[in-house]
């Protein structure tokens, strides 16, 4: 047998290679096992889940590797892959020293029994889906000279991976402005990843009748969002304003915040937390939301005007950040959660509802900035930095 044929043979024995052959040539696609770590928050897991669905559909192997709990685990009901648990464990600040040294032990172990899972499962890439859950994953891939490809959702980078990427080959951004926080390294602008299903929405009609609301506050909720939402309501209904409201009030508060509508009357649909987030986003003309990097990103690709009040505690004022990038980008108004209150709500949803022009305009600048392939353009780039060490 000649050299040519001996080598297509063995490949073709090889459960990690596929073959495609066409008429005049064949060629070989290699596929490799990937790791991708995520969690924290709903906001990291999602997209994480989403990344890791589109690398399975390429044929490639894939383990998630997860932190946290409760609304991470129900994120990964789209996902029916294989699930690593790992301990959550960032870097320590801001803590006393005994805290410091009790926090830098826990960050030992996480990075342990990182290094376990990784000789165990043997990944050719891990993806770094940002969030203090990655830090563990990323510590352990770097210490076995595995190529780690780190992702920021956010407009300003969260500490774990701003530490990350000084070894990452690869740093994709979802915001063009984030680069400016990785100069010497490579930065890739990939967008923000889409979940499955959540196609570019059609335009909707403009006009001066009922205004459909939807308010959102992130995976956890949020507490003062929920409250100023529900008096601006019942200040609407004494106006005689027409309106409609879901409101996804996070698990933890969804029966009160239905308990509080219904006492005032109001005839209002209440979530703790939608799975199928298209279906919120279809019946919006406008969103009240935080401005978590996913949130952003949906109601740029749904094509939802949206006041944005950013959590005020966030990591390096990072949904500030987010929120300004929206303003700048025409699609969002914010304000700071001090300054939100019922009666400049009220008022503000009643200029909404009767200025049809700045709300066409709003939505025709989500419709230019709206950025749907991400989740393949950052699949993509796992790929490419995951080629040169697949194994043979």
């Amino acid at each position: 047998m000649s050299g040519s044929r001996q080598w297509l043979a063995d490949a073709v024995t090889d459960q990690r290679i596929t073959v495609d052959i066409a008429p005049s040539y064949c060629y070989v696609v290699r596929t490799m096992k990937i790791a991708l770590s995520c969690g924290g928050t709903g906001g990291h897991a999602i997209p994480g889940v989403v990344v890791a669905e589109e690398l399975r559909e390429r044929g490639h192997e894939v383990i998630v590797c997860l932190a946290g709990k409760g609304i991470e685990s129900a994120s990964t009901r789209i996902w029916t892959g294989p699930v690593v648990a790992v301990r959550a464990g960032g870097l320590p600040s801001g803590l006393p020293l005994v805290g410091t040294f009790v926090a830098g032990l826990g960050l030992c172990r996480t990075v342990l029994e990182c290094l376990s899972i990784m000789r165990r499962d043997r990944p050719d890439v891990l993806l770094a889906m940002g969030s203090y859950a990655s830090f563990g994953p990323a510590c352990a891939a770097g210490i076995l000279r595995v190529p780690v490809v780190a992702h920021e959702g956010n407009a300003v980078p969260g500490r774990a991976i701003e530490f990350i990427s000084r070894w990452a080959k690869a740093v994709a951004v979802s915001f063009p402005e984030t680069e400016r926080f990785f100069k010497g390294r490579r930065c890739v602008h990939t967008g923000f990843p889409i979940r499955s299903g959540m196609e570019r929405a059609q335009a909707r009609r403009v006009g001066t009748g009922q205004l459909n609301l939807l308010v959102a506050g992130g995976s956890q909720g949020a507490m003062r969002l929920n409250e100023v939402a529900v008096e601006a309501a019942c200040l609407l209904k004494e106006r005689g304003t027409m309106f409609s409201i879901l409101h996804l009030a996070g698990p933890s508060h969804e029966s009160e915040v239905r308990a509080r509508y219904a006492a005032a009357g109001v005839n209002a649909e209440v979530r703790g937390f939608m799975q199928d987030i298209k279906s919120a986003y279809a019946v919006a003309d406008f969103a009240i939301t935080r401005a978590g990097a996913g949130t952003c990103f949906e109601l740029l690709n749904q094509r939802v005007p949206a006041l944005m009040v950013p959590f005020p505690f966030a990591a390096r004022g990072h949904q500030s950040a987010n929120a300004m990038a929206m303003h700048r980008l025409g699609v969002a108004d914010v304000i700071e959660e001090r300054d939100l209150t019922a009666d400049w709500l009220a008022n503000y949803l009643d200029n909404v509802r009767t200025n049809s022009v700045n709300l066409a305009a709003m939505r025709s600048a989500a419709d230019s900035a709206a950025h749907t392939c991400g989740r393949a353009l950052l699949a993509d780039l796992v790929v490419e930095c995951g080629r040169t060490t697949a194994k043979k």
